[in-house]
């Protein structure tokens, strides 16, 4: 008898995996609205996509990839020997990496043009998007199976354009909802300090505010410490000077009485997350300078003399890459909770927050534990943009795992000035759309801003 009930239950639970998003959440859970859990279901794809690319660049995982016979094999079944400190089997791990983002990337893509134009959950392709997950993962599998017999040929080569535009157009979407981030921040604490009438509030801004600042400051110090050397490493000074002083003219921006008067939200908290953030992505960029005077994450040959950019051993673990794993991780879980506070980043996003009385409404009609539908009579989100933001999550992931490293001409992943020139032109890409935010409501009284 016990048997047959586990039976039953294995069959309820293959059931809920192949139909819709209710049936995913367990009793105890809180009821939720169905896009937010198929949010969160596609983002756990793609993180377990990340967390398969960071076993295969274990040194253990690469150890066993190298027994296999077709992974350093050519053409001619003879085993491939490398010249100088990197042999094939050091590459197995970028190998990885680069098919296994492939594969996220295009099942992201698939989706991506299979909702575009999804209206409502009404739409017959919404039920493919909340539901199936089961059928989902299988895609997944296969897609990803079938990446990994991709032949390396020009594949490494042009698959590294792909992701460097992608990489550069996700570092963007990541300062959007910095600045979204601030921005909800300053206003909600602003509103706290004027309901209570208590400076506290108002202290705790200024307090994070000269925290951020401090901490940028000291980001542009050891920037010249470490990845600078005097009458040398002239792009690395010419690099953090322009970003130091960028950020000193909108941090300026953003307090001019105008501005101001235009967005009274607008404040130094703004400012002070965006120079951090173009910092973060200044020292991302002098990471991959290849340089070995003005980038101390280049190994040098035997310890002490400068190696060419050919003999650049593979780096799996620095500091550049730790970090950025860790910014991308909570963007994409960002991405996948929460819609804006504010109209402008909702449509530049592709999402709207549901009315308080529907969902108050679509509650009471639903037990705990279950996903209700709050999209019959309107998506929240684009679906289609959603999964583009994926792919380019995909693509970034995969330049941050492999510290943006070109596979050369013999077959070696190098640094090269192209990753550099990207995250450069990235930072100031990033302050001039934060620059519009401030400027626009002046430039354009006839739009609300507010």
């Amino acid at each position: 008898m016990g048997a047959c009930l586990g039976a039953c239950s294995l069959l309820s639970c293959a059931s809920c995996l192949c139909g819709s998003a209710p049936c995913i959440l367990c009793g105890c859970c809180p009821s939720t609205r169905n896009s937010t859990v198929s949010r969160l279901f596609f983002t756990s794809f793609l993180f377990l996509g990340v967390l398969v690319s960071i076993i295969m660049l274990s040194p253990g995982v690469e150890s066993q990839l190298y027994k296999l016979p077709w992974v350093c094999e050519d053409t001619t079944q003879q085993p491939v020997v490398l010249q100088g400190p990197l042999d094939c089997g050091s590459l197995l791990g970028f190998r990885a990496v680069y098919r296994m983002c492939f594969a996220t990337a295009a099942f992201f893509f698939f989706f991506m043009l299979v909702m575009l134009c999804v209206r409502s959950s009404r739409d017959p392709r919404a039920a493919l998007q909340n539901g199936f997950w089961f059928f989902k993962f299988l895609i997944l599998v296969g897609i990803t199976v079938g990446a990994f017999y991709i032949p390396d040929g020009s594949f490494p080569k042009i698959w590294f354009y792909f992701g460097v535009v992608g990489s550069f157009l996700f570092i963007l979407i990541q300062l959007i909802l910095f600045i979204d981030f601030a921005h909800s921040w300053n206003q909600r604490w602003l509103c706290k300090a004027e309901e209570c009438d208590s400076p506290a509030w108002y202290a705790g801004l200024f307090f994070f505010t000269l925290l951020f600042y401090l901490l940028s400051i000291a980001a542009v110090a050891l920037m010249f410490i470490y990845y600078t050397e005097p009458g040398a490493c002239h792009e690395g000074k010419v690099f953090i000077s322009l970003n130091l002083t960028f950020c000193v003219c909108v941090s300026i921006v953003a307090v001019l009485p105008k501005v101001q008067n235009a967005q009274p939200n607008s404040g130094l908290l703004q400012a002070s997350i965006v120079t951090l953030y173009t910092m973060f992505v200044t020292w991302l960029a002098l990471s991959n300078v290849p340089d070995q005077k003005c980038n101390p994450h280049l190994p040098t040959k035997n310890g002490t003399s400068q190696v060419d950019l050919e003999d650049y051993s593979t780096m799996w673990w620095d500091a550049p890459s730790i970090v950025g794993l860790v910014v991308f991780l909570l963007c994409t879980f960002f991405i996948s909770l929460r819609s804006s506070d504010h109209r402008q980043v909702n449509s530049l996003m592709q999402t709207e927050e549901c009315p308080v009385e529907t969902v108050q409404q679509q509650q009471v009609a639903v037990s705990g534990g279950r996903a209700y539908d709050n999209e019959q009579d309107g998506v929240t989100y684009s679906y289609s943009f959603f999964h583009f933001c994926l792919v380019l999550a995909s693509l970034h992931v995969m330049m941050t795992l492999t510290n943006w490293y070109s596979p050369g001409e013999t077959r070696k992943m190098i640094s090269t000035w192209t990753s550099v020139w990207v995250k450069i032109c990235a930072s100031w890409a990033g302050l001039l759309l934060y620059l519009w935010t401030l400027v626009a409501p002046l430039l354009l009284p006839d739009r609300d801003f507010s």
